[in-house]
């Protein structure tokens, strides 16, 4: 072979971590079908009725009636798709009609609308963070975040993960005059635990950071009226950029940005992930736009997730499983297990049981934690709940994950 080798070679440790894991007689655990999906909470698994309890549907909406009724109406009368970019041929009324109620909820003068979450954050932060500039950003961050900044020219500093101090010590490092953003999470994704942003924001304002927050965990049922972390704590009015995602509390696919900066616009213009990409289709927008119209008045809702998000944490904690964070913070339970060959053991337990979970491993999971991952939906019942901690105390015993 001509050349310096093959270009695959860097995966082999990967490689032989999946080939070694297999070797076990273990399920692929990142091969999972759903052969058939009954409610946001219940589906057909390898041939069997499954609880679904890693889809991060939080707030249920993905069979909403009027969610679906509004999808088929703008399939029928606007097609399947835009073949086109937003700039060009590829707004239609429904994405207006959306970034309008993204405006609403979030009550907000600027909303933008990317086809993916991941494109609105590498969108987004690769454009607004320039050469000479600095983003300061939590190190438990996600892959797109990291992404947007690898995609941009800004000097890139990370902190320990929610530590305050270790903030301000980097932004007191950083030249007064050049331009800063730092970026945080309202809900980190793994471990479920929430950022302490009513004392970082005010510190970057301090420090005369801009501030863009990331609340696809947390958009639809933290806060009064579900804006995410940045509303429960107070600071909302004090965010630069709120970035989310339609693909959790909303139930399809899509991303956004809301903003109050007056010339938030101009990024229509100048993001790549918005110009070079082509719009979501019609049906997608019109399910997002009627769901967030929903989701702002779904406080029973909201509720019922967090009572599901209480129990679960205190029962799993009852049966000694180790979780991700000592109190209920989200609508995700984390549970740390051993190691990846003891986390793929209980994850097919638990399958094997009737209950999907995520199976989590590094280099995603902080610490190199290997993590089964529960995302609560507010459609689970609470007799769901109560079924899904004897599937875990059954499994738990099976695997020797508990005693």
């Amino acid at each position: 072979m001509n050349g310096s080798g093959d270009l695959f070679d860097k995966f082999d440790e990967l490689i032989a971590v999946r080939d070694n894991l297999l070797a076990t007689g273990v399920t692929d655990p990142f091969s999972l079908v759903m052969e058939k999906v009954i409610s946001p909470t219940v589906a057909i698994c390898n041939g069997r009725e499954t609880i679904l309890l890693g889809t991060y549907n939080y707030m249920g909406m993905t069979f909403d009636p009027d969610v679906i009724a509004a999808g088929k109406k703008a399939l029928e009368e606007f097609g399947s798709g835009t073949t086109g970019s937003r700039v060009l041929n590829g707004t239609y009324a429904g994405h207006k009609d959306v970034e309008e109620a993204l405006k609403e909820f979030f009550d907000m003068k600027g909303a933008m609308v990317f086809s993916t979450g991941y494109l609105a954050n590498t969108g987004i932060i690769s454009t607004i963070a320039g050469k000479d500039d600095y983003i300061i950003l939590d190190m438990d961050s996600h892959a797109s975040i990291y992404d947007g900044c690898a995609m941009g020219n800004a000097n890139v500093v990370p902190f320990r993960h929610n530590d305050v101090e270790a903030l301000e010590k980097r932004l007191k490092r950083l030249p007064e005059d050049a331009g800063k953003l730092v970026i945080l999470e309202g809900v980190y994704s793994m471990l479920g635990d929430v950022a302490p942003l009513d004392k970082m924001v005010p510190l970057a304002k301090k420090y005369g950071a801009m501030v863009l927050v990331d609340e696809a965990h947390s958009m639809g049922f933290i806060g009064e009226h579900g804006r995410g972390v940045c509303e429960a704590q107070g600071v909302i009015d004090d965010v630069d950029f709120i970035i989310g995602t339609f693909s959790k509390s909303v139930g399809t696919v899509g991303g956004y940005c809301v903003s109050n900066h007056p010339k938030f616009e101009i990024l229509r213009l100048v993001s790549r992930g918005y110009v070079f990409t082509a719009s979501l289709p019609p049906s997608v927008v019109a399910t997002a736009a009627t769901s967030v119209r929903k989701i702002m008045h779904a406080k029973d809702k909201r509720a019922h997730l967090w009572e599901n998000s209480r129990t679960l944490h205190k029962g799993l904690t009852d049966l000694g499983f180790e979780l991700g964070t000592k109190e209920p913070q989200s609508a995700i339970i984390s549970v740390i297990m051993p190691d990846l060959e003891k986390g793929a053991m209980m994850w097919e337990a638990l399958l094997k049981e009737g209950l999907y979970v995520n199976l989590a491993r590094p280099p995603a999971t902080p610490a190199g934690m290997t993590l089964l991952r529960c995302s609560l939906c507010a459609e689970h019942s609470s007799a769901q709940v109560q079924e899904i901690l004897g599937m875990f105390e059954r499994a738990g015993r099976a695997t020797g994950c508990i005693d």
